[in-house]
């Protein structure tokens, strides 16, 4: 995938030192300068029976539906000149309604979802849409500063034709009050690409009477690309 490697202004700085864990893990040494599309690399392909069906839909990993408010998740993968990027496979883990991840290492009190498991991947179709099923994710506390609590949100992947492309970013909610005070979401050094982070209530890609729906739109690179790696 072309532009899978950027490093632009809108990105947060690898040291972010409001962000704590950004101070004990951000490079010491210069960085290693690559030649230009050293990692645009043509194979190996994501096949498409990589994606399994059903994966995209969170909500039917349990026995039964998993507690929250269920939503649809929808955007497009674009390049800089907003053409869409086919076949690019996307990401995505959350936490549960409750704000609980599924995982060893968070221990947060909030309860465990037996029927969530919060991970789902898609395939980008030929205009760049992916679309994922799931429950709007709950808020959590974490010990970044007195008081913190992380903002609802969403983590993605975005792989590209294969893993060593890997870039990450989060989507988070609009009207969350929780974002003007979030390290992590602040640490974007722009404001305007700060918004471009947040989704924006979509209704028509929702289900009536069953679930909402969300649109995040992902660019790659440009003047309205998405901050990366927050």
């Amino acid at each position: 995938m072309n532009d899978m490697t950027r490093q632009d202004p809108v990105d947060p700085p690898y040291r972010y030192p409001e962000y704590r864990s950004t101070v004990l893990r951000a490079p010491r040494e210069p960085l290693v300068a690559l030649p230009p599309n050293a990692l645009d690399i043509p194979g190996p392909f994501v096949p498409k029976g990589f994606v399994r069906d059903g994966e995209s839909d969170l909500t039917a990993q349990g026995r039964s539906a998993p507690l929250g408010e269920k939503m649809i998740l929808a955007g497009r993968l674009l390049d800089a000149d907003g053409r869409p990027v086919r076949r690019s496979l996307v990401e995505i883990w959350q936490a549960n309604a409750s704000g609980r991840y599924h995982h060893p290492a968070d221990v947060h009190e909030a309860p465990l979802d037996p029927n969530f498991h919060g991970v789902g991947r898609a395939l980008t179709d030929d205009e760049g849409w992916y679309r994922f099923v799931t429950v709007k994710p709950g808020a959590y506390p974490w010990k970044n500063h007195p008081f913190a609590w992380r903002p609802q949100h969403i983590h993605f992947s975005l792989l590209g034709s294969a893993p060593v492309q890997r870039l990450v970013t989060q989507m988070y909610f609009p009207g969350d009050p929780l974002l003007a005070i979030d390290p992590v979401y602040n640490s974007v050094p722009d404001a305007a690409a700060r918004l471009r982070m947040i989704s924006t209530l979509a209704l028509e890609t929702g289900i009536e009477g069953i679930a909402l729906g969300y649109r995040f739109d992902i660019v790659l690179a440009g003047a309205k690309a998405t901050p990366l790696g927050p």
